[in-house]
């Protein structure tokens, strides 16, 4: 038997390199596209920036929503005798450029009381003076209890009402067009946007 010489050598051992390499490449190539079909499910599963922010703001609205229907803990209790400085500074100078409607402000967000409680306990035959129910200050504006929840307005009251006219004003509160206002029957066409905190 002939020993192989040491050319032959190199050449076989060129040749098995070059096949291990091949193998190695082969079977490199397939791990290589299962790690490429990944990054698209990653890329899905990464958020947008704005997709982000989006639930942070989400989460804050929440957190306040949380902290608005504790609203004795987080407003200040207002005497009978601070009513009238508390609405004066909430007074519209010109209600029809200031106020607007749950339509113009993006829609009603708050608490909605269900149907069968509102009918029974709400709208224009349940009129009521304010002046006789609990009110606080939360985050300047004023929020009064009544009918087990409390109302938070967030329009100015027209200039035109009169200056008592939470003492004096039969007022109730209304649903209009998804949302929740409060009316005032010697001025029914005016809507005061509120909102509803839970207790």
């Amino acid at each position: 038997m002939k020993k192989p010489n040491s050319k032959t050598m190199t050449v076989s051992m060129g040749i098995l390199l070059i096949l291990l390499g091949t193998v190695a490449f082969t079977f490199a190539k397939p791990a290589q596209h299962k790690q490429d079909a990944k990054s698209p499910k990653q890329e899905q599963q990464a958020k947008p920036e704005k997709q982000q922010r989006q639930q942070q703001q989400e989460a804050k609205g929440q957190q306040e929503q949380h902290q608005a229907d504790r609203p004795a803990q987080q407003g200040q209790r207002v005497q009978q005798g601070e009513l009238r400085g508390v609405w004066q500074q909430h007074r519209a100078h010109s209600w029809q450029t200031e106020h607007r409607t749950w339509q113009q402000r993006g829609g009603y967000k708050g608490y909605r009381i269900p149907k069968d409680h509102f009918r029974g306990n709400f709208g224009p035959h349940h009129a009521f003076r304010m002046y006789s129910y609990p009110m606080l200050v939360v985050g300047g504006y004023p929020r009064f209890q009544y009918g087990g929840f409390w109302f938070s307005a967030v329009d100015p009251w027209p200039e035109y009402w009169s200056v008592d006219w939470y003492e004096n004003d039969d007022v109730y509160i209304g649903y209009y067009r998804g949302g929740y206002y409060l009316y005032n029957r010697r001025h029914p066409r005016d809507r005061i946007a509120v909102t509803v905190f839970v207790n």
